[in-house]
């Protein structure tokens, strides 16, 4: 975790910018080639840019560990880093101990899990299983109006080639992500992932007049800020009735003069939540009078008991729900055999700078994947 610490790391607030085909994240794929070489093993970028390391000609499906390098904006150093870096670590843990793995094990650093830039989660995973279409891959654009597309075209790369990969798809037998916790769920260093919440993310546009502030009348303006600012509260108020959770994290402003009425406010609402039927009636009753579009929305995932339960048996690890999406829960809603370990987060705190593991759990943390990798390697 050192040797990254400092890349797209923001001087003022600790936290990191690390966008997907931003220059860390460049800098990042650049350090996971090098990871990969220098244990030997065998590096492949696929159609949709997500980067696999095998140890072993993935000739038949194999067990993919690993997670992703990008971050949300003044992120921790945790989500996404601790389960490529432990990745590595594990390997270099079953090697010193002499093993070698009866079927292909595979690193996979998936590309854009946060969805920071183009607004969209998990894009590497959706592209790659056929969740998200390739046409709308291509036409996503980050808030300075550039394309995914001409991101992408800029990098070497072909956006013709984006979509459902069924070649890296056949590759994987079994997935099993190590993340950090993203809340106070876990008393032990490491916990196994039951099911992931249905959580949404949608944009929400309230609309005006743009007019000077200093010389409009309050009875005369078409301001959509209290419409707004109503949503906000609205949410709060429906989160809380119905037992989800709602949140307001983007607000975009037009044309965003301090000195006038806006004609625009662009706010994107994350709801998630233990069932999907509360979450939808959330978003349904907050958006009735206001234009409305799903950005992103994943049901329910509950990941592969058998995998599951093999996994809390041989660590001796409880089994717990976690409202946070991953990679891992797009590939077992496609149908791969997916699990989740967790190291414990003693503050709960995560998408901060704030967001924290305890070197030793870190380390059991490791250990446990490497105990894990051994296992599902033996046959």
């Amino acid at each position: 975790m050192e040797t990254i610490a400092d890349i797209g790391r923001n001087a003022r607030t600790g936290g990191y910018r690390r966008d997907a085909w931003s220059s860390a994240d460049l800098e990042l794929r650049e350090w996971f080639r090098g990871a990969a070489a220098a244990r030997r093993l065998d590096l492949d970028e696929d159609r949709n840019g997500n980067l696999w390391a095998w140890w072993g000609s993935p000739t038949v499906p194999g067990v993919v560990t690993g997670s992703h390098l990008d971050s949300v904006r003044d992120g921790g150093a945790f989500d996404g880093p601790l389960g490529v870096v432990s990745a590595f670590q594990a390997v270099d843990a079953l090697r010193a101990r002499g093993f070698r793995p009866a079927r292909p094990l595979g690193i996979v650093c998936f590309t854009d899990e946060e969805g920071a830039r183009f607004g969209v989660p998990c894009v590497g995973s959706r592209l790659l299983t056929g969740v998200m279409p390739a046409e709308r891959a291509r036409g996503l654009t980050d808030d300075d109006g550039n394309r995914l597309e001409e991101v992408l075209a800029a990098q070497g790369r072909s956006p013709a080639a984006l979509g459902r990969d069924e070649e890296t798809l056949g590759r994987i037998g079994m997935f099993v992500e190590l993340h950090v916790e993203q809340g106070r769920a876990l008393a032990v260093p490491v916990g196994v992932a039951s099911a992931i919440w249905p959580h949404g993310r949608w944009r929400l546009d309230f609309r005006g007049r743009a007019d000077h502030a200093g010389t409009t009348a309050l009875s005369d303006r078409d301001d959509p800020m209290p419409a707004y600012a109503s949503a906000v509260l609205r949410a709060r108020e429906l989160a809380e009735r119905l037992g989800v959770l709602a949140t307001f994290g983007k607000v975009r402003v037009e044309p965003g003069n301090a000195n006038a009425i806006p004609s625009l406010v662009a706010a994107w609402l994350d709801a998630r939540g233990p069932e999907e039927a509360k979450v939808r009636r959330l978003v349904d009753e907050l958006t009735q009078d206001t234009d409305v579009i799903c950005e992103s929305w994943t049901p329910e995932v509950a990941f592969d008991v058998p995998l599951r339960d093999r996994l809390a048996g041989l660590l001796g690890a409880p089994v717990l729900p976690t409202g946070a999406g991953h990679d891992a829960g797009i590939l077992a809603s496609a149908g791969v055999p997916s699990a989740m370990i967790f190291v414990r987060n003693p503050t709960g705190v995560s998408h901060s700078p704030a967001e924290f593991a305890e070197p030793a759990d870190c380390e059991a943390g490791v250990a446990a994947l490497a105990t894990v990798l051994e296992d599902l390697c033996r046959a």
